[in-house]
């Protein structure tokens, strides 16, 4: 497959800049892979397509405030930063990508906040935009996050031109976010209410819960046409011992394991077993999934409408199959489904 195939022209105002006025009220556009058919539905209307005993698998990662704005010393200018993961907590060294780039050098200090109360200083480039920083701060470790946390704003897709609002720190969270390390929200998890996830449970369908730190590895645009030769991010995931026992047991039982978003979706497919069984596991993956692609874990998937050539929509062409994959987004846009983070979502059965 060519990253030519995954070109698409998405109108500009698709691209949603706030979210559903109620999580499980976004719009849902249901694939079944068998009857090659599309079915238009609400979000909440997805608890119908699961019986007793299916699984679904969620991403509990939790994103964190992972923009700042600092000045550089003597110039002022103003510098966004934008955490990308903590390298060593004791020296308190992270790598981070900076904007403007061009202006920031090895050995400049940035000053953030009113009294200028934390300093960084680039020790390090890493990439063209990518440094690292050592955060210099008078306190604990335990006062020094805190005191990310209170800077940090929460790390809207750049494509929302909009400033970030007080809705976006609750909203650009799923409900069952526990794990701190993601810079961006696995955005198929932010449909769930918690009256949704309750009549799950009623039906009988059990609820697995594993980790991927999403980075924005997910998001860096693939720069060649040869799918074969792009390279991801690596990405921390936690698989559970009890997580994949409930899976490994549905498989065994002929019910059905549901993929809540492109990152579970690649954390199962990152542990599999000789016997196409989930192992539990827990490190790093760098799983690029892409059409052609033998799944062996999920046999249903949610996801967001995603953007033209992204990794994501790779992976849910791979999934669905690309023609029909294809034929669903050219469906979309006509019938005007919102796409990206705070977009409608897809049931792709």
């Amino acid at each position: 497959m060519k990253l030519s195939h995954f070109k698409f022209e998405l109108p500009e105002e698709l691209l949603a800049s706030y979210p559903a006025e109620q999580r499980d009220e976004a719009r849902l556009m249901v694939l079944d892979r068998k009857t090659q058919t599309i079915e238009h539905k609400l979000f909440k209307d997805l608890v119908n397509y699961f019986d007793e005993g299916d699984v679904m698998v969620f991403n509990n990662t939790k994103v964190f405030p992972a923009r700042l704005y600092g000045n550089k010393e003597k110039t002022g200018a103003r510098i966004e930063v934008f955490l990308l993961r903590e390298l060593n907590a004791e020296s308190r060294l992270w790598d981070v990508l900076v904007d403007p780039a061009r202006k920031i050098r090895i050995g400049n200090k940035l000053f953030f906040g009113d009294n200028d109360d934390l300093v960084a200083e680039v020790i390090d480039n890493t990439t063209s935009r990518g440094r690292t920083l050592r955060f210099l701060f008078d306190g604990s470790y335990e006062a020094f996050r805190k005191k990310l946390q209170e800077l940090g704003e929460t790390p809207l897709p750049k494509y929302i031109e909009r400033d970030v609002e007080p809705l976006d720190d609750e909203r650009y969270q799923t409900i069952y976010a526990k794990h701190e390390g993601a810079v961006a929200a696995p955005t198929a998890g932010l449909h769930f209410s918690r009256h949704l996830l309750k009549r799950l449970e009623i039906k009988g369908i059990d609820l697995a819960e594993v980790t991927l730190h999403v980075g924005l590895g997910t998001f860096n645009p693939v720069e060649v046409e040869d799918l074969s030769k792009h390279k991801m991010d690596s990405e921390e995931i936690d698989i559970p011992e009890n997580a994949a026992k409930m899976i490994n047991n549905a498989i065994d039982t002929k019910k059905r394991v549901v993929a809540i978003g492109t990152t579970v979706m690649r954390t199962l497919e990152s542990s599999v077993s000789a016997d196409h069984h989930l192992k539990s596991y827990n490190g790093w993956t760098n799983k690029f999934i892409f059409p052609p692609y033998e799944f062996s874990i999920a046999d249903a998937m949610v996801t967001n409408f995603h953007t033209p050539k992204s990794t994501l929509m790779m992976m849910a062409a791979a999934f669905a199959g690309h023609d029909f994959l294809k034929e669903a987004y050219a469906l979309a846009i006509k019938e005007k489904y919102n796409f990206y983070s705070y977009g409608d979502a897809m049931l792709i059965i």
